[in-house]
């Protein structure tokens, strides 16, 4: 009886190490999929559900959780920005201003619009990229180097912006198919840019939600140090892949989150 006891004990012990443990091997790969290609936080978004949490918790935890992966996407990311500071000045503003009426929603609408919107926002997003090369000729792209289509591309960013405030769930697949549907360059340089404007929409939500929303903060304590590390390793991977390699990694990204938000 006592040996029962003690086992059922060790059980009891090695599942409640077991997942802090799991949460913070999820933020690790979460950061280094964000970095890639994007998409990683809806690794968390499912753990998170799995430990208990309810759908806003979850969320709003998720998204401060991400924070960090940004800050290592950017630093990990710094030789893909430079000959960029005209570019990223010209988003920050309008990525600042979008996530801000993106949590504020969050917070305001009901569930059920979440439930409805996001997976098509998703879905629409890998597309994009997918058929961006044809998109480029159909509108008569501007030789390499051009300028990029402002009037175009800081709305677009905007409207990323919002949805990454109000989910965040593969904000990098939507902000890198705005990016390289309006945006003259290598499309691992605009993945750079991503980056920083993640980082930008994840401080403003990290703000709001801190104030306003029912963020678990010891499950941020776990995530936060592994998507740092994820998102500075996987900035670096991100440098080094091909581009064709890194697009068919953010369209399946892509597909595959529309995919789990529909049936989850």
């Amino acid at each position: 009886m006592v040996a029962s006891s003690g086992l059922a004990s060790h059980l009891v012990l090695s599942a409640s190490l077991l997942e802090p443990a799991l949460l913070a091997a999820t933020g690790l790969l979460a950061g280094m999929v964000n970095a890639v290609a994007g998409g990683g936080s809806l690794l968390v978004f499912p753990a998170l559900l799995a430990a208990g949490f309810s759908p806003l918790a979850a969320n709003v935890t998720n998204s401060v959780s991400q924070c960090p992966g940004y800050i290592g996407m950017a630093l990990g990311s710094r030789r893909e920005l430079r000959g960029q500071r005209a570019r990223v000045l010209s988003c920050i503003g309008v990525a600042a201003f979008g996530s801000l009426g993106g949590t504020v929603l969050l917070l305001t609408l009901p569930s059920a619009v979440f439930d409805a919107v996001v997976p098509w926002l998703v879905a629409l997003a890998a597309v994009g990229l997918g058929v961006e090369p044809l998109l480029r000729r159909w509108l008569g792209s501007p030789a390499a180097g051009g300028p990029d289509r402002l009037n175009v591309l800081l709305p677009a960013v905007f409207l990323a912006s919002v949805y990454g405030g109000y989910f965040g769930g593969a904000l990098g697949v939507v902000l890198v198919t705005t990016l390289a549907l309006t945006a003259q360059d290598d499309l691992r340089r605009l993945n750079a840019v991503k980056g920083v404007l993640s980082l930008v929409v994840g401080i403003v939500a990290v703000v709001v939600f801190s104030i306003g929303a029912p963020v678990d903060w010891l499950s941020v304590a776990l995530l936060a140090p592994t998507t740092l590390l994820g998102g500075y390793l996987g900035a670096k991977l991100a440098g080094r892949l091909p581009a064709p390699v890194l697009r068919v990694a953010v369209v399946l990204i892509g597909l595959g989150v529309a995919v789990y938000l529909v049936i989850e």
